[in-house]
């Protein structure tokens, strides 16, 4: 089994109606082992929209890197995420942060996830489930990445949403 670790946010409508319906998706492709609280943040990049509401999990899953790309974009889809506007308002996003401790480049996958290090909104709830996990390039835990994070967007803690951890 492959250990993959993915970001949820949503910023619009009911945000923790998307992060619970997303989670509920995933579990039919995936075993969830993990769960961080939810945390909410100003945006990032495109700051002129709502607050994110942010969390990781811990999945373990048999599909290759690719596939799981796939389908979670098909999940996106079907939650009503439009790709309009880059760093836009979406229901749902679901990025890839690690898979194994794989690094791939390619036109369409980029793991480990390029801005992990640049963002506060990934690290804290990364952090609380995986402090120790080492990026394969930078050479440093998840918690040295948020010590040296330079991101000054403040992130709230809004605990953690009904237990979701499964078992396949």
């Amino acid at each position: 089994m492959n250990q993959v670790f993915l970001l949820l946010g949503s910023n619009e409508g009911d945000r923790i109606d998307w992060l619970k319906r997303a989670i509920k998706r995933l579990c039919q492709f995936v075993v969830i082992d993990k769960q961080s609280s939810v945390y909410e943040t100003a945006a990032w990049g495109l700051e002129s929209q709502s607050d994110f509401l942010n969390m990781v999990i811990e999945i373990k899953t048999q599909l290759s890197a690719t596939e799981l790309l796939i389908e979670i974009q098909k999940l996106e889809t079907e939650l009503e995420r439009q790709r309009t506007i880059v760093w836009g308002p979406r229901t749902l996003d679901i990025d890839i942060l690690f898979y194994n401790n794989d690094i791939i480049q390619s036109p369409h996958l980029v793991i480990p996830h390029p801005y992990i290090q640049d963002r506060r909104f990934t690290l804290e709830p990364l952090s609380e489930i995986a402090p120790n996990l080492k990026h394969p390039i930078l050479k440093e835990t998840v918690q040295q990445l948020l010590n040296h994070c330079n991101d000054r967007l403040e992130t709230k803690s809004l605990g953690l949403i009904s237990s979701i951890v499964s078992t396949k």
